[in-house]
């Protein structure tokens, strides 16, 4: 064999053994490869298994919780369909017992119509026995009739007169009474409307009184002049104006205190003319008071003057002029008594007015109708009487007089003036202020006043309003109806009466409103 040949063979042999160890390796590989897969599928299978576990376990889980969630459900709807039982029985409960009440009331029923069956019985006799006795009553006057067809012509005509006669004094009298009736009723409205007109035309200013009056100093050391040298200087103040001087531990001030306005009046100017000329001493005083006096007793007369000028009255005589300016210094209450003559002068005119009456006549007795009061210090007896007294003395007209001396009611009122004098005093008195209280008292009493309203069950507040003439009362819509607001006023009045005294009367208002409230976004 050639070298070719056995290198041939050589590599053939050798390609062959390292087919065989490549095929060897290659089988090795794949050996070790399913070795792998099969601990691959192991694993797989492993885990497949344990997450079919957690599966299984997790439907269970969701097993149970739907189980609760139904079961729960199902309690729900049993719960809901025992209240909707509950509810129906309850509502047959109240239909049994609506039933119930009907029938009672269905034998209530049953029991009225028989016993108005029964009345009716009873009135269907009465109406028979009626008509029986209309039916006889019809004979006797048959039997009437038949015996004044046997009268003479005279005697008949004279009885059906009688007849007549009396039939029509009856009806006279029935048509007299509601006549009266009715023009009292008219004339009462008529009165109110006259009286509210003449407030309305009219209104006025309304004063304080003052008891005292005080006049101020330039300076502590002006009280020792005053005084002067062992009180010689206020001894003839005194003696000159015959008021009484008060220097107490007032600053820069002294008191002047007399009942007779106008000498107060003439001490206080007398004081600041000293005052203010700084010359104190007896003669000096004696000379200012009696020039304040003088300028006191012209302003006196000017004020008469222009009230009789202000109301248009004419001619006065001059005595009753000084003393209707007199009045200018004296108070009634809070009320100026001169500006109250001249406000009741003038309502009395204006009602007067209204009544077609004499308007000039009614202004002057207006304000001549307290005249009395600026001499009643010094007279004894009723300012309406001793100013009658005065007019008379001075030639006032009867009608005057009258009006003066019954506005009062001292003495009977007779006229028509009188009448509006006494209506116009009394308005005037009535005016806001002018009847003043203590204000510690007026404050107590408009604190009762709303406590007592407070008191009553529903009211949620009150407030007295027109100086306690009238309170308002709002109470809880809820708690109060319409109704019951009615009633509420009037205890809430009769309560007020019962436990306050107060002048007038008060006015009581309940007010109950409903609100609804909403907001546009």
């Amino acid at each position: 064999m050639s070298q070719a040949g056995i290198l041939i063979i050589s590599f053939l042999a050798g390609l062959i053994i390292g087919a065989g160890i490549v095929y060897f390796i290659i089988r090795i590989g794949i050996v070790s490869n399913l070795r792998k897969k099969k601990v691959e599928a192991e694993e797989i299978l492993k885990r497949a298994k344990e997450e079919a576990d957690n599966v299984q376990r997790q439907a269970q889980i969701e097993a149970k919780e739907s189980l609760i969630k139904m079961k729960a459900e199902f309690e729900r709807e049993t719960e809901n369909q025992r209240r909707e039982l509950q509810k129906l029985e309850e509502r047959l409960l109240r239909r049994q017992e609506n039933i119930e009440r009907k029938n009672e009331l269905i034998n209530t029923k049953e029991i009225e119509i028989s016993k108005k069956e029964k009345l009716l019985s009873k009135r269907e006799f009465a109406l028979k026995e009626k008509e029986k006795e209309r039916e006889a009553l019809i004979l006797r006057e048959q039997e009437t009739l038949e015996k004044i067809a046997g009268m003479t012509q005279a005697q008949a005509r004279q009885q059906l007169i009688s007849s007549l006669i009396d039939e029509a004094k009856r009806l006279a009298a029935r048509e007299i009474k509601q006549i009266e009736e009715t023009a009292k009723e008219e004339a009462e409205k008529k009165a109110r409307d006259i009286i509210a007109t003449a407030i309305q035309r009219y209104g006025s200013e309304v004063v304080q009184e003052r008891a005292v009056s005080a006049v101020s100093l330039p300076n502590d050391e002006m009280k020792g002049r005053i005084i002067g040298r062992e009180g010689r200087n206020i001894r003839a103040l005194e003696a000159s104006t015959g008021v009484e001087f008060i220097l107490d531990d007032t600053p820069e001030s002294v008191i002047i205190s007399g009942f007779d306005p106008i000498r107060r009046e003439v001490a206080r100017v007398a004081l600041e003319k000293l005052v203010s000329d700084g010359r104190i001493h007896p003669n000096r005083i004696e000379e200012v008071v009696n020039k304040s006096n003088e300028e006191v007793q012209k302003s006196v007369r000017d004020a008469g003057e222009r009230a009789i000028m202000e109301l248009g009255l004419g001619r006065v005589h001059p005595e009753l002029v000084k003393i209707i300016g007199q009045l200018k210094y004296r108070f009634s209450y809070a009320q100026n008594v001169l500006q109250h003559s001249i406000e009741t002068g003038f309502l009395a005119g204006l009602m007067a007015g209204e009544l077609k009456l004499p308007v000039r006549q009614a202004r002057r007795a207006g304000l001549l109708h307290d005249i009395g009061k600026a001499v009643s210090h010094q007279i004894e007896g009723s300012h309406a009487i001793v100013g009658a007294q005065m007019a008379k003395k001075f030639g006032e007209a009867p009608e005057i007089i009258h009006a003066i001396e019954a506005h009062h009611e001292d003495v009977p009122i007779q006229n028509t003036l009188a009448f509006l004098v006494a209506a116009a005093d009394a308005i005037s008195g009535a005016r806001p202020g002018a009847r003043r209280e203590v204000l510690e008292a007026y404050l107590k009493r408009i604190e009762d006043l709303e406590r007592i309203c407070s008191s009553f069950s529903g009211v949620e507040k009150a407030f007295a309003v027109q100086a306690g003439r009238e309170v308002r009362v709002l109470v809880e819509s809820k708690k109060v109806s319409d109704e019951e607001a009615a009633v509420l006023a009037k205890d809430i009045a009769q309560k007020i009466e019962k436990d306050l005294s107060f002048p007038g009367q008060i006015k009581i208002t309940v007010i109950r409103e409903t609100r609804a409230v909403e907001y546009a976004k």
